[in-house]
């Protein structure tokens, strides 16, 4: 680990510091291979997170109606794919969000959204995903997706959110 935060920041140093720290060439190609051999680890790292998270179904918003919980059948079939991706992996872990548009009292908007996530929690659960494994908070309308104030954008803003941990 320190010889990889050397190589790093070492990448960052000019010719004046090399040689003020007494550095020789030959002691700069005794590094290189080092840095060499650091780089690939950190890449395939980053490509093994990135297929990883391809695999996640890629809608991760639950829509809603005005003033409503109730999940719409486009809704359960989204909540099912993201069900079935927890059950082939049980190491993840998801935070369901609630949120509301931003019509309403702070406090309503709170309390719907947080019954816009544990609808999507339950089904979850009712799908097989354990309790433990998921997580819901309420944002209510602290979070909007969309800014402007009209219908359209109340529309996208009346989600429940997955994210995976």
């Amino acid at each position: 680990m320190v010889i990889a935060i050397a190589a790093i920041f070492g990448g960052c140093s000019t010719q004046a510091t090399q040689e003020a720290a007494g550095t020789t060439d030959a002691q700069a190609a005794a590094r290189a291979p080092q840095a060499a051999q650091a780089q690939p680890a950190r890449s395939t790292i980053s490509v093994a997170s990135a297929s990883d998270t391809k695999a996640i179904p890629a809608k991760r918003s639950v829509y809603y109606e005005y003033d409503k919980a109730e999940i719409t059948a486009e809704g359960k079939k989204l909540i099912e794919s993201h069900a079935d991706y927890l059950r082939a992996h049980p190491g993840l872990k998801v935070v369901v969000e609630g949120n509301a548009d931003e019509r309403g009292c702070a406090e309503y908007n709170v309390a719907l959204g947080q019954r816009r996530a544990d609808g999507v929690s339950k089904i979850m659960t009712l799908l097989g995903v354990r309790e433990e494994r998921i997580e819901t908070v309420s944002f209510g309308k602290e979070k909007p997706k969309a800014g402007g104030h009209n219908e359209t954008s109340w529309s996208e803003n009346r989600r429940s959110d997955i994210v995976y941990r």
